[in-house]
């Protein structure tokens, strides 16, 4: 990430919500006369994050009418600003945001999106979250200051409790990137044996042991070591095979790895992220892989293009295509398997565009383009 683009933000507003404002908000949501009249059981819902300072109003919902294939963005809901990365499916229904600032911080709302309440997580700039659902834990990656928080939440309310924080160390041989560590992505693995965490500063992932009995994390291991330099930002798990890819933002690299049972990775395969030939500046920024692992999803931001690559047999990735984001910056995607959609959040451009998943895995542009600005994030509901 370049300063603007790192998980740093400013002009941030009080983050709690009254009952009232959540509710009306939530009822002006609801008014999407295209969408709400086509089939109800089939819409798909979903909420945008947005970043204060590139224009964004706090949280935005969008309902998706596939029989009409028909989209709308509803009003904004204010007091949940600069909320880089959530997560639902809490306790209570609970959905989970966090506030990207100095002093970082994790809420709780409801599926009303009024405000349960918000804890911090005792670290700078929180940039990613994950939830184990059935112990009620959950682990907030602190970007610039490279800690993990690890939180029980409240069984009946899904409110986090007070954080565990555990810090990282190291550095990497980029001064101006990773002088430190920065924390930038946590995952519990699908055997809720480990938390890993994914540090661009320090070009690590690093392995927690989880107790999901005890909730609790011991203290972190160096899992894997990127090639020096290589930045790695987030990672995805096959959903078939003991494998891992982790998309490397300094080096525009997707990354291969095997998962073995003692919580580590060896690396596999090597493959760039960009095009042949192209010279200019990109850093890559997010990953996603489909439910049967046949084809990954990465972004570039600076190329500002989604590449697609088709996992073989073995999981081994290959290019497929390069097709423009749509606009400026793709900081976030999200794929909608059922629906044969992709999501492309282009932070700069403040737009998020879409793109239909050909039967090959290939996207194509569909030249619907939403509104939302500043969109660092979209979460289905």
């Amino acid at each position: 990430m370049t300063p603007a683009d790192s998980c740093k933000g400013t002009g941030m507003t009080d983050w709690t919500t009254t009952r009232r404002s959540a509710l009306t908000a939530m009822a002006a949501t609801l008014a999407f006369p295209a969408v709400a009249a086509g089939g109800g059981k089939r819409r798909v819902r979903l909420i945008a994050g947005t970043y204060a300072r590139e224009g964004g109003k706090g949280v935005y919902p969008i309902a998706f009418d596939p029989d009409r294939d028909t989209w709308q963005v509803g009003t904004p809901i204010s007091g949940i600003d600069d909320a880089s990365f959530g997560v639902g499916g809490g306790p209570g229904g609970a959905y989970h945001f966090v506030r990207e600032k100095a002093a970082g911080e994790i809420a709780a709302y409801a599926t009303d999106w009024s405000h349960r309440g918000t804890t911090s997580t005792a670290g700078a700039d929180p940039c990613y979250v994950a939830i184990d659902r059935a112990s009620a834990c959950l682990a907030v990656a602190n970007y610039s200051s490279g800690s993990v928080a690890f939180h029980r939440l409240d069984a009946r309310t899904g409110v986090p409790g007070e954080p565990v924080v555990f810090r990282h160390t190291g550095h990497g041989p980029n001064t101006a990137r990773q002088e430190a560590p920065h924390a930038h992505w946590v995952g519990f693995s699908s055997d809720r044996r480990w938390l890993h965490s994914v540090d661009l500063g320090t070009d690590t992932i690093f392995a927690y042991r989880f107790d999901p009995q005890a909730r609790s994390l011991a203290e972190p291991i160096a899992a894997w070591r990127a090639p020096p330099g290589a930045g790695p930002r987030h990672l995805v798990h096959h959903p078939r095979r003991p494998l891992a890819y982790v998309v490397c933002e300094l080096s525009n690299t997707v990354i291969m790895l095997d998962s073995r049972a003692d919580g580590s990775f060896a690396t596999r395969h090597t493959v760039s992220t960009l095009p042949s030939g192209y010279e200019g500046a990109s850093q890559a920024a997010h990953i996603a892989i489909d439910q049967a692992g046949r084809r990954l999803y990465v972004s570039n931001r600076g190329h500002d293009s989604v590449a697609v690559f088709a996992l073989d047999a073995s999981g081994v990735p290959s290019p497929l295509q390069h097709i423009s984001s749509g606009g400026n910056w793709p900081r976030f995607l999200l794929v909608l398997e059922a629906q044969r959609r992709v999501l492309v959040g282009n932070e700069r451009s403040g737009t998020l565009a879409i793109f239909r998943i050909e039967p090959d895995g290939r996207l194509t542009a569909t030249g619907q383009t939403l509104s939302v600005p500043g969109a660092v994030f979209v979460g289905q509901i």
